[in-house]
């Protein structure tokens, strides 16, 4: 019989004990068994399912360099399934956001006479606000506001997680750069999605290879100036 010692959703370090037991069934290879104890090899976040003949599946999602949500943080999310009052978003975290009907309509909403297709399809890109997240429960966003709702033009842009102050730079000394030098409007998320939406297909080009340059050499000084004259130099070479 499996004796559980972490909860679904825990945070754990490497060293901790995950289980004890001959009924449990590994589903990470972030996990090293030492007889009939379980331990964890990597900082992450635990998932235990317990399976209908009574065994326990027990994974680890790591966490180096994965997004951890914060009330306030400006995300950019992908909507990967609708329920009856609400969206499931992708915050490319180990948390899926869920985005009420109350925060996205000024209005009563009647899941029998309306769907929540109209509004935003599985699919869709969104720019949200976290608004509450304690780990008990799945970050809770919302697209009112400033700036929030849903994608409708430009390309989204993926780096780490941990390069994103690299891009806003101090006092958003980058990005203001970068959109000083491109004419583009750049909506970073804290979560590594950045929305790039450019007056052409050559400047929206330059910007994603200023990000990614970026991103590699985010340990390196100089580097706003570096991307400043990458960026100059690009826009001469392409006439644009």
């Amino acid at each position: 019989m499996a004796r559980i010692y972490v909860q679904p959703k825990s945070i754990v370090l490497p060293g901790d004990v995950l289980a004890e037991g001959n009924d449990v069934i590994v589903d990470s290879i972030y996990i090293e068994r030492e007889g009939n104890t379980y331990y964890a090899t990597i900082a992450g976040l635990v998932s235990v399912q317990q399976l209908e003949d009574g065994k326990y599946k027990i994974g680890i999602i790591p966490l180096e360099g994965a997004y951890i949500p914060r009330p306030g943080d400006i995300v950019i999310g992908l909507v990967k399934d609708i329920g009856l009052t609400h969206w499931e978003v992708d915050i490319a975290s180990p948390y899926k956001g869920i985005l009420t009907v109350q925060e996205v309509l000024d209005r009563p909403f009647n899941p029998a006479v309306d769907s929540l297709e109209r509004y935003l399809d599985v699919g869709d890109y969104i720019v949200a606000k976290v608004v509450a997240f304690d780990r008990a429960r799945d970050p809770l966003l919302t697209i009112k506001g400033k700036g929030l709702g849903r994608v409708v033009e430009g390309s989204i842009v993926e780096i780490k997680p941990s390069r994103i102050p690299r891009v806003i730079g101090r006092k958003g000394s980058m990005v203001n750069m970068l959109m000083r030098e491109s004419g583009c409007e750049i909506v970073v998320g804290q979560n590594g999605r950045i929305l790039v939406n450019c007056p052409n297909k050559d400047l929206e080009e330059i910007v994603i290879l200023s990000i990614k340059k970026i991103e590699a050499e985010a340990h390196t000084s100089g580097l706003t100036e570096r991307v400043r004259e990458f960026i100059r130099s690009e826009r001469a070479r392409r006439g644009v």
